[in-house]
């Protein structure tokens, strides 16, 4: 599974500043909770169902700075037994409908890419029953999500505090939002986000900002 620009743009926007505890929900490679590693002080917890992928993430947590903060589940998120609460859980869930989009002949793909071993709805269920009370869960989804995100939140009492309109370039849709949520209502804060410049496909200024932590080349 490659590094790509989804689980960057998550990892770079997601707010993170006094968290004790994050979680990281698909954990991949360990992309998602080695960022919130790098960014706070933070113990990050990370659940994996895919167990190849999980033994690259363990590999690669075992090769980070922060290795003595960061763990390792092997499981299903909704069978994941937590042992406290969180104060951010960040993940980039599988979102391709299957009845829209056909599941790669990959098995390890499929299970990443697709929404079979985790709706939206048994995403966010689950998260909020493991939300410390101030907590908040920051994800990214296809912008054609959104709606459905928006009935599933308001169904487990959760609200959008900040939302992100992310855009290949100037001249196109949005192909992504970013979405923070919490039990707190509020009026929520919108941004746009483009990723790259239509006639050069050079990355934005702004997404070089954003992201020039995490990129070497940047």
């Amino acid at each position: 599974m490659k590094v790509g620009i989804d689980g960057v743009l998550l990892g770079a926007w997601a707010r993170m500043d006094a968290e004790r505890h994050i979680l990281d929900v698909g954990t991949g490679t360990g992309l998602l909770a080695l960022m919130a590693a790098q960014r706070t002080a933070a113990f990050v917890d990370a659940v994996e169902i895919e167990a190849d992928a999980a033994h690259e993430a363990r590999d690669n947590f075992n090769q980070s700075l922060w290795t003595e903060r960061l763990r390792l589940f092997v499981t299903a998120f909704q069978d994941f037994d937590a042992d406290k609460k969180y104060d951010h859980i960040i993940a980039n869930p599988p979102f391709f409908d299957h009845q829209k989009t056909p599941k790669s002949g990959d098995a390890k793909r499929a299970t990443a890419r697709h929404a079979d071993c985790l709706s939206i709805e048994e995403l966010l269920a689950k998260a909020v029953a493991l939300l410390s009370d101030s907590g908040r869960i920051s994800l990214i989804l296809p912008a054609d999500q959104e709606e459905r995100l928006r009935a599933a939140a308001r169904h487990v009492k959760l609200y959008v505090n900040r939302c992100a309109k992310v855009f290949p370039d100037e001249t196109r849709p949005a192909h992504r939002i970013l979405v923070e949520l919490s039990a707190e209502s509020g009026l929520a804060f919108l941004e746009s986000i483009y990723i790259r410049k239509r006639e050069t496909g050079d990355y934005t200024e702004q997404y070089r900002q954003l992201t020039s932590d995490f990129y070497l080349a940047f």
